[in-house]
C-alpha cells in the first residue's frame, strides 16, 4: 500500500482562488469611489487581472473591478484637478 501526499494547488482550488479575487476586486473598486481610492483602486485593477489571468469563471466580476478600479483613480485625478490639491475631500 502506497500513500501519496495531497497535490499541492490542484486545479480545484485555483478557479475558486480566481473567483474570489474577481469578486475582491468588484468589492474593493466599488469601495474606492467613496474612500481611499488611491490604495483600493491600483489592489483591485492588479486582483481583476490576475483574475482573469488565472481563468476565473466569475469573467464579468473581474472586469467590473477592474473597470471599478480604473475609474477610481480617474476621480482621484479629477477630484485633484478641482481642488489643485494632491489630496481631496468631499
Amino acid at each position: 500500500m502506497q500513500l501519496t501526499a495531497p497535490a499541492t494547488g490542484s486545479t480545484e482550488t485555483r478557479p475558486r482562488d480566481a473567483d474570489g479575487m474577481a469578486v475582491a476586486s468588484f468589492i474593493l473598486g466599488l469601495l474606492g469611489l467613496l474612500v481611499l481610492n488611491i490604495f483600493l483602486g491600483p489592489i483591485a485593477i492588479a486582483l481583476a487581472t490576475v483574475a482573469l489571468w488565472r481563468g476565473t469563471a466569475r469573467r464579468g466580476r473581474a472586469y467590473l473591478g477592474l473597470t471599478l478600479g480604473v475609474a477610481d483613480l480617474a476621480v482621484l485625478v479629477i477630484a485633484m484637478q478641482m481642488s489643485h490639491t494632491v489630496s481631496w475631500s468631499l
